[in-house]
């Protein structure tokens, strides 16, 4: 049941089922979820757009995205999408507006082996099976994850391998730089909006996300995307291919490619190198 916090107004809730490509509201059982993800995974990139030009620019104000609102509102007008709290919130109050009993969770992407946790994501239950739905991953199906079962979507470009480890699920899959698959163990299945706000929130003195362009975004049966200065492309066989972008490269990509809107594009600042994270000092500065 959706709160008076999660929940989209009706207007709101219209425009967004229409820019998806859904005529009615699909009802909350495993084919109607089938249906919003993969339209979500099809429409919605992950990318840090207005987070790049937010944090660049030194604004002070909310982060982008921190609201469901907020997030589908630059959607619906710039065909933006957000970093994992923002994606993965705004998807959460999609899905319990829709009926779905959707739960906001906590994971962690596994770049160092002392990272704190790092992402926020979305489950689903459903006749008493727990589905994953995340907003940054992509994996364009829900995810089955029960107890003794390993779970698998299995694609050549968004396939993904879900295994449990002592007693957390590992999600293994292919972000658009590390095309040989980056691990994410799931930590907790249940948490609120404001733990995903103040998540959200501490993003702000250092992130992965707050210097330079990050894109992914399902294709047909492609991954088209954006990296530490390159376009990347998952093929439809699984192949990866990466070229530098240079000059208006970037611009156009993000335009003609991912059908981000001229306005917001010519916005973003040039990318920064990313400095090192505060907790890899921290390791360095105790050993």
């Amino acid at each position: 049941m959706a709160t008076s916090t999660d929940a989209l107004a009706p207007d709101l809730l219209e425009r967004v089922l229409s820019r998806l490509g859904l005529s009615a509201p699909p009802s909350p059982d495993l084919q109607g979820l089938k249906t919003v993800y993969a339209a979500w995974c099809r429409q919605v990139p992950f990318d840090n757009i207005r987070k790049l030009i937010h944090v660049q620019t030194q604004n002070q104000g909310v982060l982008p995205g921190d609201s469901a609102q907020d997030f589908f509102e630059a959607w619906l007008k710039y065909k933006t999408g957000g970093t994992c709290w923002a994606g993965n919130g705004a998807l959460h109050s999609l899905l319990v507006t829709l009926g779905f009993a959707a739960q906001r969770g906590v994971a962690t992407m596994l770049v160092a082996p002392s990272v704190p946790p790092n992402h926020g994501t979305v489950s689903v239950q459903l006749h008493g099976v727990r589905y994953l739905v995340d907003a940054s991953i992509l994996h364009s199906e829900p995810l089955p994850l029960e107890e003794g079962k390993d779970a698998t979507i299995a694609h050549p470009v968004w396939g993904v391998r879900c295994v449990q480890q002592h007693n957390n699920w590992h999600i293994t899959f292919r972000p658009m730089h590390v095309p040989t698959g980056l691990e994410c163990r799931l930590e907790q299945f249940s948490t609120t909006r404001e733990d995903f706000h103040k998540r959200h929130e501490q993003t702000r003195p250092w992130s992965p996300f707050n210097y330079e362009l990050h894109a992914r975004l399902i294709q047909g049966d492609s991954i088209i995307g954006v990296a530490f200065g390159h376009r990347v492309k998952y093929e439809s066989t699984g192949a990866v291919s990466q070229s530098r972008l240079v000059g208006d490269e970037r611009q156009r990509v993000l335009i003609d490619e991912l059908g981000i809107n001229e306005e917001i594009v010519r916005m973003l600042p040039p990318d920064t190198p990313t400095p090192p994270p505060p907790w890899s000092r921290t390791a360095r500065a105790s050993s």
